[in-house]
């Protein structure tokens, strides 16, 4: 018999329907509750720890004033902070608080291209992790962006031996990490021990630091490190460890296997921390750090959260910063010039066009040992006549609208590391097809493809990161411009995790992506021939034995003006082998929301992430609050 659906049953159904509306939206409130409770217990865990900390303290200075150690009278102009009492290192940031119109509050939001991995220390490969972490751990050392001088950080004094093999630093007595657990040298002397640990998926970082015969506490405050040998970096190698606590990460060392393939362990001293040290996870789609209410440094942050989104897509990272829901925005060169002529956008953002030196190169890598097998890029002419029919200078002038300069080795062309008689090869197709000859290749069934004395046809795949449209423009014009020359390119677009697991991996034929660089660059790790093993940089298999020999006399040399004609030596080592083809460096364009005040352009680039920050948001133009 044939059911009616009646008004009764209707608002049976209704009732039901908003019944289950109610339990959800209630268990979402529960949940949400729970949440603000578990952060007010870590808060109150916190301060009742910092509480008990205090106590201790109060206790230990009354004892020492019962028996006299102490005097109960103040020195002069105790109490009062002047410019004179702030550290070096501290000088721009504070310069920055005696502003006018500066005030502390607001949020620092900007974009990542793409969804980061992981964000633990030394597991983690890329430079959009190093931002994130440089905001939560603090080295011993820090540069000033104007003079590149080295000034203490973490550490108040340091001093080098005669024979420059040993540097004792004197480290600060009133730094904490964010947990309240004070740094002392042991932290210092763990983190050299952890990363040597070859348990732990640390080779670059142990390819850097191979230098060290010891890191050695001498007291609770003084640190030694002993050098094997003279290095001609080893202020900037000692001084640039991100301290590690002790406390917090030596449990890993039991299971180094949880610490290796963990996602967000992230604590230290900074002046930014995770709500959560061991609860970030890359299903968040951001990446957000709160002040660390415990900062010991004199000058506190100004921001009082940062916050990364995560916008893999060019177009719609435009449209975040169009919408005002990001500060930053990394604009591409062929939108840069209608941003400029956008008055809507220059009213609400400031633009910077800089070459930064510590920026880097992009660059093309030919993979020379694949499966335990040569490649056709092992041999020396065939990754020759790829960079004679790269042509770069088209690349720089069609798709980044000559917002580049042509890359000749991993040496920045304004260093004295630069052979200055070295010029940039240009696009030559007669040249690239002649090595090509030499090197076996013709077209030998006149198909217009060469192939190998077997009849093989010369394909391969090129791998790139697959969220840049500037990237894969220049790909398909390189593909157009191989098949001139009768070889296969194949573009193989890539998530960035899968990249990094392709390059862990050795699978592939050819990749493009960039390095940046440094005041001075150490190429040691990404092409000595030490550094050819899973996990370390030279995942090309690139070897070249005179070529280890000058890496290990330059870094042994101290004395600059004998090291400089050293590293040439090295670039015209690469400029004959070309491992790589070097692409590019780029010019950065950077549009700024106008309310990020006291932004400026220092000689290692936009002072936009430097530690400790000098940008700030005045009071009136806030627009996020806690």
């Amino acid at each position: 018999m044939e059911q009616r659906f009646t008004f009764k049953d209707f608002f049976l159904f209704a009732f039901l329907a908003l019944l289950l509306i109610f339990i959800l939206l209630a268990m979402y409130m529960i949940d949400r509750q729970w949440q603000k409770m578990a952060e007010i217990q870590r808060t109150m865990s916190g301060q009742a720890s910092d509480l008990r900390d205090m106590r201790r303290h109060v206790d230990a200075i009354d004892q020492r004033l019962a028996s006299g150690a102490l005097t109960t009278a103040p020195a002069a102009g105790a109490g009062v902070a002047t410019r004179g009492a702030v550290p070096a290192a501290f000088q721009r940031a504070y310069a920055a608080r005696q502003m006018k119109d500066y005030a502390q509050g607001d949020w620092l939001v900007q974009a990542f291209a793409l969804n980061l991995k992981t964000i633990t220390p030394l597991v983690s490969t890329d430079a959009y992790a190093a931002d994130i972490q440089s905001y939560v751990q603090e080295s011993l050392l820090t540069r000033d962006p104007q003079t590149l001088k080295w000034e203490g950080l973490l550490a108040r004094s340091w001093t080098v031996s005669d024979d420059g093999l040993a540097i004792t630093f004197q480290l600060r007595h009133n730094v904490v990490f964010s947990d309240g657990q004070p740094l002392t040298a042991d932290d210092v002397a763990f983190t050299y021990a952890f990363i040597m640990n070859p348990a732990i998926q640390a080779p670059r970082e142990r390819a850097y630091y191979d230098k060290l015969a010891s890191v050695t506490a001498k007291g609770k405050y003084e640190v030694k490190f002993q050098f094997k040998e003279p290095y001609f970096n080893s202020l900037s190698l000692a001084g640039s460890m991100a301290i590690m606590p002790k406390h917090f990460y030596q449990p890993y060392l039991k299971t180094p296997e949880k610490f290796n393939q963990s996602k967000g362990l992230l604590l230290g001293s900074g002046p930014y921390r995770l709500s959560d040290p061991k609860g970030w996870t890359p299903d968040q789609g951001l990446v957000e750090l709160e002040r660390n209410p415990r900062y010991w440094g004199p000058v506190q942050p100004s921001f009082n959260r940062l916050l990364w989104k995560i916008v893999e897509n060019d177009s719609a990272r435009l449209t975040t910063f169009r919408n005002g829901d990001i500060d930053v925005y990394g604009a591409r060169p062929r939108e840069y010039k209608n941003l400029l002529d956008d008055p809507k956008l220059r009213a609400r953002a400031r633009h910077f066009e800089y070459l930064s030196p510590t920026a880097g190169y992009s660059y093309i890598a030919w993979n020379e040992t694949r499966n335990g097998k040569p490649t056709r890029f092992a041999d020396r002419r065939v990754r020759l006549a790829m960079t004679y029919l790269t042509d770069r200078k088209r690349i720089i002038d069609d798709i980044y609208l000559g917002y580049g300069q042509p890359a000749v080795s991993p040496f920045d062309p304004r260093s004295a590391q630069h052979d200055p008689a070295l010029k940039p090869r240009a696009f030559n197709l007669a040249k690239a097809k002649q090595l090509l000859r030499e090197a076996g290749y013709e077209d030998r069934n006149h198909d217009g493809v060469l192939e190998d004395a077997k009849g093989r046809p010369f394909e391969f795949n090129l791998v790139y990161f697959q969220g840049s449209d500037d990237t894969k423009r220049m790909v398909l014009l390189l593909k157009d411009l191989y098949a001139r020359a009768g070889i296969l390119m194949h573009p193989k677009p890539t998530e960035w995790s899968v990249m990094l697991s392709t390059l862990d991996k050795r699978d592939f034929d050819a990749i493009t992506l960039g390095w940046t660089s440094g005041v001075e660059t150490d190429i040691y790790q990404i092409f000595h021939s030490s550094q050819t093993a899973r996990g370390a940089d030279n995942y090309i298999d690139y070897k070249n034995p005179q070529l280890d020999k000058l890496i290990d006399h330059a870094r042994s040399t101290v004395d600059e003006a004998k090291r400089m004609p050293l590293w040439q030596k090295c670039e015209q080592i690469l400029y004959h082998d070309q491992p790589y083809t070097f692409l590019m460096r780029r010019k950065s364009l950077v549009f700024i929301d106008r309310r990020i005040h006291n932004v400026k352009i220092t000689k290692l680039g936009i002072n936009l992430g430097m530690v400790p920050l000098e940008i700030f948001v005045p009071r009136a133009q806030q627009k996020y609050t806690d």
